[in-house]
């Protein structure tokens, strides 16, 4: 009887020494978020834990006990949770989360010869009016000397495309058919692609230096010449 009665007060302490012993655990919201998606992460770690530390994989932390975050880029980021007590690391645990976009690749290339065009401004319109009369631009990019340019962050919507370059340009083109400027819906959170082509025009001098001019001319001189015949 003895025995038993001594060995009943070691248990207990041994159970609460291992009750006792803290841990890091959380969940998140979700595991596949768009960019600038809100991630809400509830911290289900033990009691006994001093205070917490969270990484988000993009060069950002948090002390908070229940962060919520959201992510500028698309790409996978490891979000990790460590524990400290008295200023000692105790436990620490991660998840992945995988930061999804919805984007266009566009490729410039001359219609005829069909070599890449460099150095080529893009612009993205929501409309066909917009596009018409450079308005509501969405947002400029540069192809590089492969001629592509990326877009990201975009919606999952139709976009015209006004393509300039000192000497290529997609503005008749568009004057035969608007598919030469006009992509299909986007595809969500998905890597969409669409071929630019554009006409070698050559030099041409404007007078305010702009894009506009250039546009103008070169629509007025079809109409020129069917008005003298």
């Amino acid at each position: 009887m003895k025995r038993i009665a001594i060995l009943l007060p070691a248990l207990v302490l041994l159970l609460a020494s291992c009750e006792q012993e803290p841990y890091a655990e959380f969940i998140a919201s979700s595991g596949t978020v768009e960019v600038y998606e809100r991630v809400y992460f509830t911290n289900t770690s033990s009691d006994y834990v001093d205070y917490f530390e969270w990484d988000f994989g993009d060069g950002t932390w948090s002390d908070a006990i229940n962060p919520v975050h959201y992510y500028e880029e698309a790409g996978t980021y490891e979000v990790t949770l460590t524990a400290f007590r008295n200023n000692h690391v105790v436990d620490r645990t991660s998840v992945i989360i995988k930061v999804l976009t919805t984007s266009l690749r566009v490729i410039v290339e001359e219609y005829y010869d069909h070599y890449r065009v460099a150095g080529a401004s893009v612009i993205l319109y929501p409309t066909l009016d917009d596009w018409e009369f450079q308005t509501n631009a969405i947002i400029e990019g540069f192809t590089d000397n492969n001629g592509i340019v990326t877009f990201e962050n975009l919606n999952p919507a139709i976009y015209y495309l006004d393509v300039w370059q000192s000497s290529h340009n997609n503005y008749l083109l568009a004057e035969e058919d608007i598919g030469w400027i006009m992509t299909d819906q986007l595809f969500r959170n998905e890597m969409n692609e669409f071929v630019a082509y554009v006409d070698y025009i050559g030099s041409v001098t404007r007078l305010d230096g702009k894009k506009v001019a250039q546009y103008k001319l070169l629509k007025m001189e079809p109409r020129i010449k069917k008005y003298v015949q």
